[in-house]
């Protein structure tokens, strides 16, 4: 099969599962933000943190909270980088300098996620899954609330109310991105990716020699690095490392999940306003945007001939790939 029909089929068959999760995603999620209804579990995180969940609040009430919550995340994470060489399951890896550990903590929480270091080199198991993964739900759940506040903000112009930031906190963490991560981090784990918690050991190089790796919750942490749009990645290489994503599987499913939330996001936008029209509208301007680029980009990648290289890493002459 030729490069170009391959990626033509592998963006067929991504278009059509977007497709597929489109509506029931969409409506889902608009009936998670619209209930009355609170689950067990989430009674219990309104009672620890001390929230009513029932509590309607207009814009300033809710950017306080987003900035509370937010820069209460950036001190646990911050405190968290520092203490590491004190907490088990480190790896032996030093406490993280004051710097570099504000500035992870300060792009984690804002879904930036901007790494300045090598986390298979820096970060221990605690703070891989305990700081970095739990960031990668929480400013992604962040980032949707504050998105169906805005919605609100257009379906209920007259009154001003926007909902309650703790509640969609939760919700969208518990209800949405909880359930879909996990189950795209076991597909992850079928498709080669590795999930464990363990030491560091040496991995044998093909051209002789060895490296120090070390295992750890890979596959959870890329499915809702991906499901939240962020680029907090196990390794310093993100998904450009076989660890995180071993095959053509696995990255087309990674991709799938990065997008799929904003892509269904147009649905729940106007399921809430009462305008499924205006959904299809947003949709459909994201979609010819999405589709533009991307087949800009599929050309300039097939339109480039390079030499092809034999298994030993040498160039065959005379061949072009």
């Amino acid at each position: 099969m030729s490069p170009v029909l391959a990626g033509v089929l592998q963006l067929l068959a991504l278009v059509v599962a977007l497709g597929l999760a489109y509506r029931p995603l969409g409506d889902y999620m608009a009936a998670v933000y619209s209930s009355k209804k609170h689950l067990r579990v989430e009674k219990w995180i309104y009672k620890s943190i001390g929230a009513n969940p029932d509590t309607e609040m207009r814009w300033p009430a809710y950017l306080r909270g987003v900035l509370a919550f937010s820069a209460v995340s950036v001190l646990f994470l911050y405190l968290l980088q520092r203490f590491q060489g004190s907490l088990p399951g480190s790896l032996g890896f030093a406490s993280i300098d004051p710097d570099q550990a504000f500035n992870t903590a300060a792009s984690f929480v804002a879904n930036t996620n901007w790494q300045s270091y090598y986390g298979e080199q820096a970060m221990g198991h605690v703070v891989q899954t305990g700081g970095l993964a739990v960031q990668n739900f929480v400013s992604a759940a962040v980032g949707i609330a504050v998105a169906v506040a805005l919605v609100r903000g257009f379906a209920r112009s007259r009154t001003g109310e926007l909902g309650n930031f703790w509640s969609d906190l939760v919700r969208g963490t518990v209800r949405i991105l909880l359930p879909i991560a996990v189950v795209g981090a076991i597909a992850l784990v079928a498709c080669g990716a590795i999930q464990n918690f363990a030491g560091i050991h040496g991995v044998g190089q093909f051209m002789g020699g060895s490296q120090q790796w070390n295992g750890g919750a890979v596959a959870s942490q890329e499915a809702i690095k991906e499901l939240g749009t962020n680029g907090g990645g196990y390794f310093n290489a993100n998904s450009a490392h076989p660890f995180e994503n071993p095959n053509g599987l696995s990255n087309l499913l990674q991709i799938f999940l990065i997008l799929v939330i904003p892509f269904a996001l147009t649905r729940t936008f106007g399921r809430m306003v009462g305008s499924l029209k205006q959904g299809y509208a947003i949709l459909a301007t994201m979609g010819v945007i999405w589709l533009g680029f991307t087949a800009l980009m599929m050309w300039t990648e097939f339109a480039h001939h390079g030499p092809a290289f034999d298994i030993a890493g040498g160039a065959m002459e005379g061949k072009e790939t």
